[in-house]
């Protein structure tokens, strides 16, 4: 592990990504907040998919320092690019089948979501120098976004060179859960966010973010 990476997983505090936005308002309420990255998801598939030049549009307005990642599933290089033409993305994050080649290969930064239901998927992590995300593994043929969280016994001992991150099922009721179990470098919340699908309801947003913000007060 370089000094970098080791310097990043010993940090003390934890980031707040949220992801699934569709609306500009969601985008301003999160980043008023203090959260640390917006996602927007440029998979047709996904009811939280929003058209690239509509993101484009929500980015451009983000305030300093908040960081827009981009979720795809499964794309080609072309299909990144295209997106990248209209969006200044700071993060790719890469949410299918996606090998570790295709992600050293990436001139952005980039995460790879890895689906977790036990203890044989978590050893996929050390296939990644990137940092990874930790997903519930949703039934086949789907990438995430089903809110629920998957056994989290299963990463006892997990190590990684890079960050991690953890995502799945997370809202106020086990966010506290979710921190004792490691000093994650992020969080990653999108249903235990909404209202409904693709649309935030900004008192969980806020009740999110000052549970997070009171845990770290605590240790």
């Amino acid at each position: 592990m370089d000094a970098e990476n080791a310097s990043l997983n010993n940090q003390s505090r934890v980031r707040i990504k949220v992801c699934g936005i569709t609306r500009l308002e969601d985008a301003l309420s999160a980043s008023a907040l203090g959260v640390d990255a917006v996602g927007f998801v440029f998979y047709k598939k996904s009811p939280r998919y929003i058209e690239p030049i509509k993101a484009a549009a929500i980015i451009r307005q983000l305030p300093p320092f908040v960081s827009a990642v981009g979720l795809f599933v499964n794309p080609t290089q072309d299909e990144i690019d295209a997106v990248l033409d209209y969006c200044p993305l700071g993060v790719i994050q890469l949410h299918g089948d996606e090998s570790p080649e295709f992600c050293l290969a990436q001139q952005r930064r980039v995460m790879k979501a890895l689906p977790i239901a036990c203890a044989a998927d978590v050893k996929r992590v050390a296939d990644y120098a990137c940092p990874v995300l930790l997903d519930a593994k949703a039934p086949d043929g789907i990438y995430g976004g089903t809110g629920t969280a998957f056994d989290w016994s299963v990463l006892e001992g997990l190590q990684h060179d890079y960050p991690l991150l953890l995502a799945g099922g997370l809202d106020v009721h086990n966010v506290d859960e979710a921190l004792l179990l490691r000093n994650w470098f992020a969080l990653d919340v999108s249903s235990g966010l909404e209202q409904s699908r693709g649309i935030k309801d900004k008192m969980k947003m806020k009740a999110f973010c000052e549970q997070v913000q009171q845990f770290a007060c605590k240790v």
